[in-house]
């Protein structure tokens, strides 16, 4: 298992669809995060992509040397960057930072955005792009470690004589994560990516998706891994975690959530179809309405694109509810937390110790070079709470 977090380059807040309690995105906040992250102990960080984020390569760049050990997990957008171009920024990366790169492929559901940014496709379309894009990047990266060149000719894009002279240091190429709800994308996925990604549906739902996505990889002879995406609200008790997730979305009004709604229905992705059903479009607001499965809120989807549903509720909650998601064979999770410095930081004191030793090299709670806490009265060192 290994758990990620998230740069919010998209904004900060303390509650949802206000600028009030929101916070100042500069370099240095990001930096924060991406410090707290890299302290704590995280496998990496997922920097979001579009119009509405910081240009998530840039980013990654600029956060490198400032971090040790942290991955960056950074998209790839067909239709945006020529396959060639990605494997040459690919492998500069991963050699810079010594195999810090994951590689996160976006085909991208907003038609509105897609066409600002060049891209007229239909969804059929994107998706057959987006498996020449991967499929000629992959090849480019594995066969510069022999110092081959490729060919290819598809319907959507071509290369003749590509060559990358720098290889990577991860081989055959840095690992790809892929999220798709349709058809398209899991067929995408079991064909070409190392690891599927779904968002935070209910144990059930995700459980259908693993088996599809499973059952098309045989027929290609391949394994996938999986992971998802979720936001997290926890607390020493559970009655303090569902106060704050009511108070994130206490500052929404009506028309602030039908116009995020409105937008969202104008796409044309089946993942954010299904994220919207699960708050009937914004008409679901109590939480009797919002808790969709045993401490899965989609209070965050009122207003966010995307990943919106978080888990809620005190930090033992919270650890069975992921590990009901390992149980189905989820490997990688992705959390954030609003705002994400601070629930960094909340999330791995309260839930890190709940969770299998082996998840992580360095816990909170686990003596490395010294005492954890506050040395008391200069002699007694804070002893580990009894599990």
């Amino acid at each position: 298992m290994k758990l990620f977090w998230f740069i919010p380059t998209h904004g900060d807040s303390r509650y949802l669809g206000t600028a009030e309690g929101a916070r100042a995105l500069d370099h240095g906040y990001l930096k924060q995060v991406a410090q707290a992250a890299d302290n704590l102990g995280y496998e990496g960080v997922l920097i979001p992509t579009g119009r509405s984020c910081e240009d998530p390569w840039v980013v990654a760049a600029s956060l490198l040397p400032v971090t040790q050990r942290l991955k960056f997990l950074v998209a790839v957008r067909p239709g945006l960057h020529q396959p060639a171009l990605a494997a040459r920024m690919a492998a500069s990366f991963d050699r810079l930072s010594n195999g810090r790169l994951l590689i996160n492929l976006v085909t991208g559901g907003d038609r509105a955005e897609l066409e600002g940014d060049g891209v007229f496709l239909d969804h059929e379309q994107r998706y057959e792009q987006s498996a020449e894009f991967i499929r000629i990047w992959r090849e480019i990266l594995a066969r510069s470690h022999r110092g081959e060149a490729f060919d290819y000719e598809g319907e959507h894009l071509q290369v003749k004589g590509a060559k990358l002279l720098f290889p990577p240091v991860q081989r055959p190429h840095p690992p790809v994560y892929f999220g798709g709800s349709s058809e398209a994308a899991h067929e995408l996925a079991a064909e070409q990516v190392e690891t599927y990604l779904t968002w935070g549906e209910p144990p059930a739902e995700v459980a259908k998706k693993v088996a599809d996505v499973k059952a098309r990889a045989a027929k290609h002879g391949r394994t996938v891994k999986f992971g998802i995406r979720l936001h997290v609200i926890v607390r020493e008790t559970e009655e303090e975690a569902w106060a704050d997730a009511e108070r994130l979305i206490s500052r929404l009004d009506d028309e602030v959530v039908a116009r995020a709604q409105a937008a969202f229905a104008k796409m044309d992705s089946e993942g954010q179809r299904r994220m919207a059903a699960l708050h009937a479009g914004g008409a679901k607001r109590s939480r009797a309405d919002l808790e969709i499965s045993p401490n899965l809120w989609a209070g965050v989807g009122l207003v966010r694109g995307g990943a919106g549903t978080a888990l809620v509720g005190n930090p033992q909650q919270v650890a069975e509810r992921i590990q009901e998601y390992a149980a189905l064979g989820l490997e990688n999770f992705i959390f954030s937390g609003y705002p994400h410095l601070e629930e960094a930081y909340r999330f791995a004191e309260l839930v890190f110790p709940l969770l299998p030793r082996a998840l992580q090299e360095k816990l909170p709670g686990q003596v490395l070079n010294g005492p954890f806490g506050e040395t008391v009265a200069n002699v007694y060192v804070p002893r580990a709470a009894q599990s």
